[in-house]
């Protein structure tokens, strides 16, 4: 029994010893904050190393997985995205970095689909541009925590079609379903554009794989993307997700969160918003937005 005892002494003396010394060797990092991550990250792997005893096959395996998502990785594609997503990384990071406000809309994912430069329109504009859908127009207001409205706030907006697919994952498609947009001398926005689905996230690769071994769906509920910014506030990036979706309790990327699921009203074909007659039905969402001041206030 002694000689077993004094054995499992020796071996967890020469695993702490060795993560000692890995975390040694970045101590004479120039670079402060460089030096902290990796000695916190080192720590961390080691313990999750050592708690559920990895094998040697299982590293081999954790090997070939990281090198499959570096081959599928291409400017399309960013499968390590994808993993940090599903592991919930992303929406940690997003936690770490928009500490809650009570006042203030939550932040989530950014997402793998927004393009810079995205069309100019003007307030009640269709961004449709051909996507199959029904018609959809959404409104709201931007204002401070405080409840000041923000003229001239920027509103990045980008969805995917009802068949969950995004304009840049048409092969030659023009832009559509995204825009950017401004806030009136009031606050408010609207435009129209078309009732978003839920949609897989990519899982024909190694990310997929993981999903499928674990029975895990690769759904994403059906959602809005926003990005709002204005001088002096908090960038937000959020989504609106849609009331009723069979897939709020699954996101695929834990990016649901309550205050940002919102009705989706249906309509019947008739008289819209901004004069417009709809000959087919129509749903309507609002989305009142509350931006954090940089300072506070």
């Amino acid at each position: 029994m002694s000689t077993q005892i004094n054995d499992a002494v020796r071996q967890a003396a020469r695993e702490a010893g060795l993560t000692e010394e890995v975390v040694a060797s970045f101590a004479a990092s120039a670079a402060p904050r460089l030096r902290d991550v990796m000695a916190s990250l080192v720590r961390h792997l080691h313990a999750f190393i050592r708690d559920v005893r990895l094998t040697q096959a299982e590293w081999d395996a954790a090997i070939a997985f990281l090198t499959s998502a570096g081959h599928i990785t291409d400017e399309h594609r960013q499968e390590f995205i994808l993993l940090s997503d599903v592991l919930g990384a992303s929406m940690m990071t997003v936690a770490v970095n928009s500490p809650a406000r009570s006042s203030a809309t939550e932040s989530t994912v950014f997402g793998p689909f927004f393009v810079e430069d995205a069309p100019l329109i003007e307030n009640g504009d269709d961004i449709g541009g051909g996507m199959s859908g029904r018609p959809c127009h959404v409104s709201g207001s931007v204002r401070s925590t405080s409840g000041a409205p923000l003229p001239g706030a920027r509103i990045e907006v980008w969805a995917a079609d009802d068949d969950g697919f995004y304009d840049v994952q048409y092969e030659g498609a023009a832009l559509a379903g995204r825009a950017h947009l401004f806030a009136d001398d009031a606050g408010a926005f609207e435009y129209w554009t078309v009732q978003p689905a839920a949609y897989p996230i990519p899982h024909d690769g190694p990310v997929g794989d993981l999903l499928a071994a674990a029975g895990r769906s690769p759904m994403r509920p059906a959602h809005i993307h926003f990005m709002v910014t204005h001088p002096g506030y908090e960038t937000l990036i959020t989504h609106i997700f849609v009331e009723g979706d069979e897939w709020l309790a699954q996101d695929a990327v834990f990016g649901v969160k309550q205050s940002l699921i919102v009705p989706f009203v249906a309509h019947s074909a008739g008289p819209g918003p901004g004069g417009r007659t709809l000959d087919q039905p129509w749903s309507s969402a609002v989305f009142d937005i509350a931006l954090a001041p940089s300072e506070p206030e």
